[in-house]
């Protein structure tokens, strides 16, 4: 049972977290991405278990890669969170040309192909380059958004974050209490974004191979498929250097056929999502989120990897 959180603790937080991130996004926006990039550089040098966390993952993906490639892409991991953090620090102060411009769609044809078939789209993704992006960027080309999160225990935290989500209209639904909300969001041809890369509990997840290892993955998104129809489409916003902005990438959806939530129609196809996350976290190695105990839930008799 979680520890009860105090009112002094809770105000506490929110204090901290607004003025850091009012400080942050007082600068202009470059600046602020760069001092993100900076700060996340810094963060890393000082939290020696996320450095671990992360070097574990990357020996569990990529065992033969040499060490020194290891560390690139763990201070590649950092700076990308920092400036996503400096990104975000802007969102109270965008307007929606400020997002068209900012932030560049490649493959937009598969989102406009879903929208003519007139079912629901589930856009899933994962913790790469700026997944918040994906709260402001449908509203601002004229669609609306629901997007599955995990509450922040702080309530009053968890309001203010909020509020940066949904400024653009975007509703946010409590992954814990929103089972019914999702599938009535799908029937009725509306766009739902889930995360389909951290690790679960195993009673919330089903075990599929991720980089040849197993690893408890979420079921929501292959459930909510098979059950409404709905068009499955990768989204992925990673930052390109040479462009200087955050490219979002939409593919082609990922096919599967009408059938009932058998065990092993679920399986076959969050097998098929998580290895096109899988292929993203291979492009962009250095921009995904390492520091996350991607494989810490473990099959019955399987030892710990952590």
């Amino acid at each position: 049972m979680p520890k009860k959180r105090g009112n002094l603790q809770n105000k506490s937080e929110l204090l901290a977290v607004r003025s850091f991130l009012g400080a942050v996004g007082a600068l202009p926006l470059e600046t602020s991405m760069k001092f993100g990039k900076s700060l996340g550089k810094f963060i890393g040098s000082r939290f020696p278990k996320l450095q671990k966390t992360a070097r574990r993952n990357l020996e569990i993906a990529f065992p033969e890669m040499p060490g020194v490639e290891k560390e690139r892409i763990i201070r590649g991991t950092f700076e990308s969170l920092g400036r996503h953090l400096g990104f975000v620090a802007h969102f109270r102060k965008f307007q929606h040309e400020d997002i068209r411009h900012l932030v560049e769609v490649e493959g937009r044809e598969h989102f406009d192909r879903a929208r003519e078939t007139g079912k629901g789209i589930l856009f899933f993704t994962g913790h790469f380059g700026s997944w918040e992006v994906f709260n402001l960027l449908p509203p601002a080309f004229g669609f609306g958004m629901n997007i599955l999160v995990r509450r922040i225990d702080n309530p009053l935290v968890e309001s203010f974050v909020d509020n940066f989500r949904t400024r653009f209209g975007s509703v946010t639904l409590d992954k814990t209490k929103s089972a019914r909300t999702m599938f009535r969001v799908l029937e009725n041809g509306e766009l739902l974004g889930i995360l389909a890369d951290l690790n679960v509990q195993e009673r919330e997840g089903i075990f599929v191979d991720f980089f040849g290892v197993p690893a408890s993955t979420t079921t929501s998104i292959a459930k909510l498929a098979l059950k409404t129809g709905a068009v499955v489409l990768p989204a992925f916003a990673v930052w390109d250097e040479a462009k200087r902005k955050y490219v979002v990438h939409l593919e082609p959806p990922v096919e599967y056929q009408a059938a009932d939530n058998s065990d092993a129609n679920v399986r076959e196809l969050t097998q098929k999502i998580t290895a096109v996350v899988e292929r993203y976290v291979r492009k962009y190695p250095e921009q995904w989120l390492w520091i996350h105990k991607r494989w810490n839930t473990r099959p019955k008799g399987e030892k710990l990897l952590y």
